[in-house]
């Protein structure tokens, strides 16, 4: 190895040392090993990412960018084998709860279920999924922020509806008639009136 090549590692290195987790200073990396080597500076790391189309054990990071405004990682891959380019994700592993419903039975939290529900409040208007992801993953992380280990479906319906009336006002209404059991006209008048209040 020449003088210029020590140099190469030592500066490939040091960025390694400071900022080892940082996409950006991965992709860096790569570039000037590609560059120079011909050889993913990480490539241990990225080995066991099984690619969906072919099945070869090994790919290649092309792109890492960080979304759901820095709570995962989107990674753009390519596989070693076929070539072909997929996505994969990145999050936090969020610590899991108990919901506790009002008949006092319990169930582990299901994100899906939750999303179903925003989903029918919001069929047919004009609600994009996005939004109803984002929604979600904000109601997800208050629940956690709670650090409880049982959640009831009281504080969750609340922090539903605090999102559907952000988001859509006959959403809202929608999912009250029946999170809050209207038992007459009267009781949805009043929700209704509250609404038109605000």
């Amino acid at each position: 190895m020449n003088q210029v090549d020590n140099k190469l590692n030592n500066m490939i290195n040091q960025i390694k040392n400071i900022e080892n987790e940082n996409f950006l200073c991965y992709n860096y990396c790569n570039r000037l090993r590609k560059l120079f080597f011909a050889k993913p500076v990480f490539a241990e790391s990225e080995v066991f990412m099984k690619c969906p189309v072919c099945g070869h054990p090994e790919s290649k990071v092309l792109d890492s960018r960080p979304t759901n405004e820095g709570n995962s990682i989107r990674r753009r891959r390519e596989c070693l084998s076929c070539h072909k380019r997929f996505t994969t994700f990145e999050t936090i592993e969020s610590v899991s709860f108990v919901v506790v419903k009002k008949d006092k039975t319990r169930q582990s939290f299901d994100r899906m279920k939750l999303l179903n529900s925003l989903v029918r409040a919001c069929e047919k208007r004009s609600v994009s999924m996005q939004q109803l992801e984002s929604a979600v993953a904000d109601i997800e992380q208050t629940l956690q922020a709670t650090m409880k280990n049982e959640i009831t479906t009281t504080e969750i319906g609340e922090l539903v509806m605090e999102k559907l009336k952000a988001l859509d006002e006959v959403a809202y209404v929608r999912f009250a008639s029946v999170y809050r059991q209207f038992k007459d006209i009267t009781t949805f008048r009043d929700e209704l009136n509250k609404l038109l209040e605000k």
